[in-house]
């Protein structure tokens, strides 16, 4: 496995992966050391977070290799059908997983993403419309809720 560490608007971001693809994308607690030479492996991967950051880029194309079972990667499948600057409650999403009664494992799968922003788990809000548990704190959730509002004068939260 390839590992680099790339600076974001957000903090210090950790890639990890190879040749199958990238198997973790995850926000540190702490300053790191910025990767002086990306491998190759990575670099689109990080091309294209450093575009999302900038604002060119709505939709990643990267091949993806997450460790998880099958059920989560179900969830995560499904998190990838969110379009930019929109959002859905934990409850529509177990709906669409097809089991309403789901709910609490939908949203302790959407915590376990280990694929930060490719996988927009921060997309998923509460039913009510208000931000709930992020791994990568909610004030990072909603910093990229606002970045993906396409009326930047509005702030959603």
């Amino acid at each position: 496995m390839e590992t680099c560490i790339i600076k974001s608007p957000l903090g210090f971001t950790k890639i990890i992966g190879d040749s199958h693809g990238i198997t973790s994308i995850t926000i540190l607690s702490s300053d790191e050391k910025v990767t002086d030479i990306i491998p190759v492996e990575l670099e689109d991967c990080a091309t294209q977070l450093y575009e999302y950051f900038e604002g060119t880029r709505k939709q990643f194309n990267l091949k993806l290799n997450p460790n998880g079972t099958n059920f989560q990667k179900n969830v995560w499948n499904e998190l990838e059908q969110i379009p930019y600057g929109k959002s859905m409650s934990y409850l529509d999403l177990s709906k669409q997983l097809g089991d309403i009664k789901a709910i609490r494992a939908v949203a302790n799968a959407n915590g376990k993403n280990p694929l930060w922003i490719v996988i927009p788990c921060h997309r998923v809000i509460g039913s009510n419309g208000s931000l709930t548990g992020y791994a990568g704190g909610l004030h990072r959730k909603k910093w990229l809720l606002n970045h993906e509002n396409p009326y930047k004068q509005l702030s959603l939260f």
